[in-house]
């Protein structure tokens, strides 16, 4: 038999707590005339049948048919007012919470016109804080019969919905700005995005006190990566390739100047770059005289040495080097080699 309440309370200062239903499980029993306290920092969602029927905030209050007229309906008039009936209350802690972090777990692309690839990475970091506005939509819409209902339950949600809002700024800001003048303006970014997302935050009976940005700065990403994200041709992977390679040797002490071993034997970094270099250029020059050139761009699925040479812009010896070294894998039928695309796309990765 569940146990009858005369008095409601929830003495806890709620760190990190958004929502605590009183009882935790089950159904409470209160008596008409039962003493609801609700702390200063809290509201209460009284709830019968699943249906709220009133948001008390804090102070002391006597639960009466005068104070929430709906029990009437629900309760009739043939019981007096010490009959025990079947509720829930919900305690909504309505203070700010602060110094919630968030962050790009994947970098944001956005418009650079006229610089390098016409796009940029950028990744940030920073904090936000948030509160109930609504204490009955949040609890009806988000938390629902759930005993206890923490901000680790919605930050993901939260941060989704600031990420989201995050870059559609970015990109309507980048529109009329280069990337190097979106870096100064990390507080107008900042507030442009709580003011845009505030309308998904009220949704849930929310409201965005802050969005700060901590930091915002391109990002680190390989050429590799910038590849699978498909924002790089062959000709400009290479091309990066090569200049990773020339800073590489310029970092190593003993000199050596090879692409990786085998393939770079004989041949100069400066060489290869500007190889690398001519071959997009001719590249490009042969799409714009009508696309005569624009079949370099693409790798068939299996290659000869000298094919494969031909487009890493190195001499067929050097490819032949590279296979005995057992640095790019192929198939040697008789006294020739076939090398697949797939294995020269892994080669070049390193």
């Amino acid at each position: 038999m569940a146990r009858v309440f005369d008095v409601i309370e929830y003495a806890s200062e709620m760190q990190g707590e958004i929502v605590h239903r009183f009882p935790e499980q089950g159904i409470g029993d209160y008596r008409i005339g039962s003493q609801l306290i609700v702390r200063e920092a809290q509201a209460a969602v009284f709830f019968r049948d699943g249906q709220a029927l009133d948001v008390f905030r804090g102070g002391r209050h006597t639960l009466t048919t005068a104070n929430i007229p709906l029990l009437i309906n629900l309760l009739g008039k043939l019981f007096n007012e010490r009959t025990p009936f079947p509720a829930e209350v919900y305690f909504v802690s309505m203070k700010e919470f602060a110094n919630e972090k968030w962050g790009t777990p994947q970098p944001i692309i956005v418009r650079n016109p006229g610089m390098g690839l016409g796009v940029a990475l950028l990744q940030g970091f920073g904090t936000f804080s948030f509160q109930v506005k609504d204490p009955q939509q949040f609890v009806t819409q988000v938390v629902g019969t759930q005993g206890a209902y923490r901000t680790a339950d919605i930050e993901d949600r939260l941060k989704t919905m600031l990420l989201s809002t995050l870059q559609d700024v970015l990109g309507e800001t980048t529109s009329a700005k280069s990337v190097v003048e979106l870096i100064g303006l990390t507080e107008e970014v900042g507030a442009a995005v709580r003011a845009k997302a505030q309308d998904d935050f009220e949704a849930l009976g929310l409201t965005l006190k802050s969005f700060y940005i901590g930091n915002l700065k391109p990002s680190s990403k390989s050429a590799q990566e910038l590849r699978d994200m498909g924002m790089l041709d062959m000709a400009t992977y290479t091309q990066l390739q090569a200049a990773d390679a020339m800073r590489d040797a310029a970092q190593n002490p003993s000199g050596g100047a090879g692409l990786t071993a085998g393939i770079g034997a004989g041949m100069g970094i400066g060489n290869l770059m500007q190889q690398a270099t001519s071959g997009a250029m001719q590249q490009q020059q042969g799409q714009q005289s009508g696309g005569r050139g624009g079949a370099a761009a693409g790798i068939p699925d299996v290659m000869t040495p000298s094919e494969a040479a031909a487009i890493l812009k190195v001499s067929e010896e050097d490819v032949k080097a590279a296979i005995e070294a057992g640095d790019l894998k192929a198939k040697k039928l008789g006294n020739a080699y076939r090398i697949s695309k797939a294995a020269l796309e892994e080669f070049l990765k390193g």
